[in-house]
């Protein structure tokens, strides 16, 4: 069983297939986080070492004991007001006007299955890929609970998360508890603790439900309160342990009478008491997202966040906290990778003993959340995983996670996707109807599979200044309706798609004209612009429908099969009208987009959704439960989207990248690749292309049939395989990468080919994941490989003349 609980000790241990985490109840009924690492039998607890610590203080009840101090102890749910001076999770503004929140422990509930959170993205594990059981419309609010121990919505477990322990076992003065505080004993949800039998390793095994099993997912549910303000913490593990997912979430309820503010709320800590480490991060900007940096965890405190309002390109929302020596094949490493899509912040500090802590959550600044008597809020639940086998197993382990408990919908698992063309590079804002099936009957020819028409096709929009609101067909443009311009592209033997950007306005806009306060601006000064537009009030229900029904309305009106949603500015402008607490605007926006997206999900089944946010500027797990892929970038350069795609895969699989040939010299940055390269590069991620196929020579439309083929043939392999990094790119000549069947009988490898020099030596890639001692065949030339040799000496490149070469082997192996 996943979940095992000794109750004699007041400790919770959680195993997945590699892994365990472990924390227990402390003295005085906080919660001290033990261990996470390799999959261990027995307890940890002998490494919380007590100490006489100068300048650190100690709880009152510890009387005349100096050796008990939060400042030095690993805690799971640190908290502002404690004694703990290093980074809190928490920071709460009470009723009276005092900054202190101290959790203690009151008791526990344990589910079957993986919980879920109402109106937020989150991992799921049912069998089928529909598991909110709510009505978007029911999760809008954050809504008052009565007095937090009444009857509560059901989860989709079947049970009820009413508060577990009973009336007057509240965290009180008290007698010492089972787990030796002054703490309510531990009660499980039907109505306490049981005495149970141990174990193996020492363990007591909690009491479980009828049917469940070992390696099935579980649910942990911590119940914690201040016993003054009666503030209360639910802090939630998900556990999907064939895969060594273990996901945290946070639920804050106010228990006493007044209203209070949250500060600072984040849902993961990591506390480990010893070790040296490097923090990797992945930093950005538009057009160059997600690049790769490793920096040395010291006595300082490190942190990378987006003030954008959106997960953005500068920072994406995942850090890896890795061994010194670390690799790719070998070491330690833990990961954390956000579920949303908004502002975030991600924390690592060294302390004053070489103890290290990292966290991660909400973003604090312009943040300040009002939460009234018996009041709810849902932090976002972060994913994490560890590694004893280097950043691969992790990658896998993510990918397995988002690819299949992540994404939904009947697109999650279609491999190969629609073959596409995208009109923005081949047209921009100046296209027609006639154009349009134009193109659809070029790219037909070669075997593109769906036309997608982009900006431009709307109100009055002929340039980027203008009409974004206005969600009317232009029919002038089109030369018809809507529905009209699908039906002949469908004729052609082409899907068809749109692309979207409902999230915005122009001032010169009908919308704008009608509703001026519904865009964010501050009162009293010029709002700030970006790409010309402003940002609709996502946070307001009115807002939210009126869009929705606009854009609704015009995916009935066709037969469109694919939608690509667009975010082109970042937020500055944080103000709604429609309240005085601006501080809970921003998180509120996020739940009005979310609500936007799950209806459409619901509503229109059949439509593809691809996320964007000016290409990579909201590329995270938040918006891949909506959106089953995401545009990588929106620089389409071959070579720069080499390391683009390889920061992009240490957490994101290859089905959900967005990636498409485009024009040469790139549009971007005038680079020259052959289009060879450029279909390699694409081909690692849902495939299509950007220019026009009316100005294309025969033999670019020869090699384009022949990519199309391949990518149709390798697709499930490369969409569903192992994925291997094996370069590194602008450090190696060469950049390369690798999918594996999970069966090992196949493989396709790939490599590009960056440098070149007078007298060249030979480039051998080595591969890796292959079955050891085995023969595979490539499927291509025919020619015979040892496995052994392939991992160990590697896969010999060809030498040539002249820069960026791409190369494909597809190894079958021998029976």
């Amino acid at each position: 069983m996943p979940v095992v609980i000794d109750q004699a000790r007041g400790i919770f241990t959680i195993h997945t297939k590699n892994s365990t985490y472990q924390f227990k109840v402390g003295r005085y009924g906080h919660l001290l986080h033990l261990y996470y690492g390799r999959r261990m039998a027995g307890t940890a607890d002998f490494l919380l070492v007590p100490a006489d610590r100068g300048f650190s203080g100690n709880p009152y009840e510890a009387g005349e004991d100096k050796t008990y101090s939060l400042d030095f102890l690993p805690q799971e749910l640190p908290t502002s007001g404690t004694g703990d001076y290093r980074n809190p999770a928490v920071i709460i503004e009470n009723a009276d006007g005092t900054e202190a929140v101290d959790f203690r422990y009151v008791g526990y509930a344990l589910e079957a299955g993986k919980y879920s959170l109402p109106g937020l993205p989150a991992v799921y594990c049912e069998e089928g890929v529909e598991e909110e059981k709510q009505r978007p419309s029911d999760l809008w609010e954050i809504r008052p609970e009565g007095n937090g121990a009444k009857e509560e919505k059901q989860r989709p477990s079947g049970s009820s998360d009413a508060y577990p322990c009973p009336e007057g076992n509240d965290a009180k003065e008290g007698k010492k508890g089972a787990f030796g505080s002054s703490d309510a004993r531990p009660c499980h949800e039907k109505g306490g603790a049981k005495e149970e039998k141990k174990g193996p390793h020492g363990f007591s095994d909690a009491e479980f439900e009828d049917g469940w099993e070992e390696g099935k997912p579980e649910t942990l549910r911590i119940f914690l309160e201040d016993p003054i303000t009666h503030v209360r913490a639910e802090l939630l593990y998900g556990v999907v342990p064939d895969i060594d997912i273990i996901t945290r979430a946070l639920v804050i309820r106010n228990g006493g009478e007044g209203r209070i503010y949250l500060e600072k709320v984040q849902g993961a800590v990591l506390d480990f008491v010893t070790g040296e480490y490097d923090l990797v991060t992945f930093n950005g900007r538009h057009a160059m997202e997600r690049r790769v940096e490793r920096t040395r965890v010291v006595h300082t405190n490190q942190s990378i966040c987006s003030r954008r309002g959106a997960s953005s390109h500068q920072y994406n929302p995942f850090v890896i906290l890795a061994g010194k020596n670390t690799d790719e094949d070998a070491g330690d490493c833990w990961a954390m990778a956000f579920v949303y899509s908004g502002g975030f912040l991600a924390e690592c500090e060294m302390d004053q003993y070489g103890q290290t802590r990292l966290q991660m959550g909400l973003m604090d600044e312009k943040f300040r959340f009002p939460l009234e008597a018996g009041g709810e809020f849902v932090c976002p639940e972060v994913i994490m995983t560890y590694s004893g086998e280097g950043f691969a197993r992790m990658s896998h382990n993510l990918h397995d996670c988002i690819r299949k408990h992540v994404c939904r919908g009947r697109f999650r698992d279609v491999a190969p996707r629609p073959v596409l063309v995208n009109s923005w590079e081949a047209s921009y804002f100046n296209f027609t109807g006639d154009l349009l099936v134009e193109l659809a009957h070029e790219a037909g020819k070669d075997g593109v599979e769906m036309l997608v028409m982009d900006d431009g096709w709307f109100g009055d929009r002929d340039d980027d200044m203008r009409a974004l609101g206005d969600w009317f067909v232009n029919e002038r443009k089109l030369g018809g309706s809507l529905a009209n311009l699908v039906s002949r592209v469908n004729r052609e033997g082409l899907k068809f798609g749109i692309w979207i950007e409902p999230e915005m306005v122009n001032e010169n806009s009908r919308l704008y004209a009608q509703h001026p306060d519904w865009a964010m601006a501050i009162p009293g000064r010029k709002p700030n612009r970006s790409r010309f537009q402003l940002l609709l009030d996502f946070s307001r229900r009115e807002v939210v429908d009126y869009v929705y029904g606009r854009i609704s309305e015009i995916l009935h009106s066709a037969n469109i099969e694919y939608v690509k949603w667009d975010f082109n500015r970042s937020i500055f402008d944080v103000y709604s009208a429609a309240t005085n607490d601006q501080g809970a605007v921003l998180y509120k926006y996020m739940l009005g987009l979310y609500d936007f997206l799950e209806r459409l999900n619901r509503d229109f089944p059949h439509v593809m959704i691809e996320g964007c946010s000016g290409g990579g500027g909201r590329f995270d797990a938040g918006m891949l439960y909506y959106t089953p892929q995401i545009w990588c970038s929106d620089n389409t350069d071959a070579i720069d989207r080499l390391g683009i795609q390889y920061g992009t895969s240490f957490a994101y699989p290859v089905s959900a990248v967005g990636s498409h040939v485009s024009v040469c010299p790139n549009e971007q940055n005038g680079r020259m690749t052959d289009i060879s390269v450029r279909s390699a590069v694409a081909m690692a991620g849902s495939f299509g292309y950007e220019f026009s196929f009316t100005r294309l020579s025969k033999a670019e439309r020869d090699t384009i049939r022949k990519d199309i083929d391949n990518y149709k043939r390798l697709a499930p392999l490369m969409m569903n395989g192992r994925y291997y990094r094996l370069s590194v790119p602008f450090k190696d000549p060469f950049t390369a990468w690798e999918m594996v069947a999970r069966d090992k009988s196949e493989a396709v490898v790939t490599a590009v080919t960056t440098e070149i020099h007078g007298n060249m030596p030979v480039r051998y890639v080595r591969l890796k994941g292959l079955a050891a001692g085995r023969a595979y065949l490539d499927e291509e030339t025919g020619k015979e490989y040892s496995s052994d040799v392939l991992m160990q000496v590697g896969w010999p490149l060809p030498l040539e003349m002249g820069e960026y070469h791409a190369y494909r082997m597809h190894l079958v192996r021998v029976e």
